[in-house]
């Protein structure tokens, strides 16, 4: 399952701590395997299910949010050098990545392969989830705090640079959509 898990996620290889990648490989897969999702799955079911006829598709939408995040941080560092506040550029994509891999948790599908809101997700949203993996995988609290803000759960929260950086994106993304 790493194989396909990298065939969706090849922004998982510009991690450069492999400690670091590792884990976010088996968030991953533990999030797949929970409901049985499968690669076509999740490169078909919508990345929201806020908005109606939903024409961007899940694995697009955390993997554009990603390349969004990490152009960002780069065009930052090419514009102000060390004069910009420092970014971990392996925090910024591993909770890239994560932001919204509990709602592989959060969603459930019918075996016509329509795609709800599960009874969990009615009580927790993806952030939550995506937290709970992410601890139970060992990945550090940068990395947590990323995936815990990047929502309207974040509002009010003090984030850090990384997180800043994706909640941007991801809004940009979102909101283009709604």
């Amino acid at each position: 399952m790493k194989d396909q898990v990298l065939e969706l996620l090849p922004e998982i290889n510009e991690i450069k701590d492999n400690s670091l990648r590792d884990k976010v490989i088996a968030c991953w897969r533990e999030a797949m395997t929970y409901r049985n999702w499968t690669v076509g799955e999740l490169r078909s079911i919508p990345f929201t299910l806020l908005a109606d006829n939903v024409q961007i598709y899940f694995i697009e939408h955390v993997r554009t949010c990603a390349r969004m995040a990490i152009a960002v941080d780069k065009v930052l560092d090419d514009a102000y050098g060390k004069r910009k506040t420092p970014v971990n550029r392996d925090v910024l994509i591993a909770g890239s990545l994560l932001a919204d891999v509990g709602k592989l948790i959060e969603f459930d599908k019918n075996s016509d392969g329509t795609v709800f809101k599960s009874d969990y997700g009615k009580n927790l949203r993806h952030p939550f989830s995506g937290v709970g993996l992410a601890f139970k995988h060992d990945l550090p609290p940068e990395v947590m705090h990323v995936i815990a803000v990047h929502s309207k759960e974040g509002a009010g929260e003090k984030r850090s640079p990384e997180a800043i950086i994706f909640h941007h994106v991801d809004f940009i993304d979102f909101d283009l959509v709604k």
